[in-house]
């Protein structure tokens, strides 16, 4: 009898240890123009997408605008300063919170940034080398 126990827990251990677990499958890729990240190239160039819904408005700071309501990507000139006291001038793309863009430093051009709004006009941004700017939109 113990003979066959025996056997029988032999043979659930080799069914259960040969069962191969499935993985999931990758979430399906939602096709769409907007980027889930801002880069600083975006600002360089507009899509044929983004320019049928390209909008110039003076009464606001923004250059320009592209996209549709609830995903907006706005342009903006802006100036400020970095931990230096250094001033730093430049052009950045933004959409909800966060942006990414170009600053000019008189010793050094093209600095690429990642930037936040901290308040109203006001943004933080921070290079590849972890230097910081605090900027405002012109």
């Amino acid at each position: 009898m113990f003979k066959n126990y025996l056997s029988l827990f032999s043979l659930f251990a080799i069914i259960l240890f040969s069962c191969k677990k499935a993985s999931a499958p990758p979430p399906p890729q939602i096709n769409s123009f907007y980027k889930t990240v801002i880069t600083a190239d975006d600002r360089k160039t507009i899509t044929p997408e983004e320019a049928k819904t390209y909008h110039v408005d003076d009464v606001y700071q923004y250059k320009y605008r592209t996209g549709n309501p609830g995903h907006y990507e706005y342009n903006y000139d802006v100036k400020g300063i970095d931990t230096k006291g250094d001033s730093v001038f430049g052009n950045i793309n933004t959409e909800g919170k966060y942006g990414a863009g170009i600053l000019m430093l008189d010793t050094i051009p093209n600095i690429e940034i990642n930037t936040e709004w901290v308040s109203h006009g006001k943004l933080k941004a921070c290079d590849k080398k972890g230097n910081e700017y605090l900027l405002i939109v012109k």
